[in-house]
């Protein structure tokens, strides 16, 4: 079996790396490895979601960045309100281990980043806004599970915000979403890329 980015443990070699970004005006660093999503650069659907999100938009309190990976998300939105604290999870042991040392790297302390599988050790359960760039080889099933369990965790007015491009099943996505919230709207289209936002009323 291929070592997937949504692995517990990936089993490839490992092979650190660092680079700089730059992301909504804030120059970070990023160290990265083999067996993690998008290790060479940020991706492009994180860069349109967080060009998208205005969190004075949001109501007050916590943020969830569900499959953080290595954190560019997570620590992002960390850096837009430090006044927040934003949860970051993952499945992917080697992608944690990351993502705790760019927080310490960036000095970003806003965060608490920890193991889980999409929800299940997630406890808090009023977030103001929860934010994926879903793992989508892990298969629609467990795309649709993190819409449709993300109005468990809101709190009333928050919003769930993710990416997904179109030809990986973003109408689709965006189906699941309007049937569990009542409501979606596509709030930024980038080269395919779809930015999908609903809130709970």
């Amino acid at each position: 079996m291929s070592d997937h980015y949504y692995t517990n443990s990936p089993q490839s070699k490992s092979q650190p790396q660092s680079w700089e970004a730059e992301l909504r005006g804030y120059k970070l660093t990023f160290t990265t490895d083999s067996g993690v999503f998008s290790k060479e650069r940020v991706d492009y659907g994180t860069q349109v979601l967080l060009s998208a999100v205005e969190l004075a938009d949001y109501p007050e309190g916590k943020l969830l960045d569900v499959g953080c990976g290595y954190g560019p998300l997570g620590l992002t939105l960390a850096k837009l309100d430090p006044s927040r604290s934003v949860e970051m999870v993952d499945i992917n042991e080697r992608a944690l281990a990351l993502a705790q040392k760019n927080a310490e790297d960036n000095h970003i302390k806003n965060v608490s980043i920890y193991a889980s599988s999409l929800y299940a050790n997630v406890e808090h359960q009023k977030f103001a806004g929860i934010f994926s760039n879903p793992p989508i080889r892990a298969g629609k099933k467990t795309v649709h599970a993190i819409l449709e369990e993300a109005i468990f965790y809101l709190k009333k007015e928050g919003y769930l915000t993710i990416v997904i491009q179109r030809k990986q099943g973003a109408p689709s996505a965006q189906k699941k979403m309007e049937a569990v919230f009542g409501n979606v709207e596509r709030i930024s289209l980038d080269n395919g890329y779809w930015i999908l936002q609903s809130q709970k009323k």
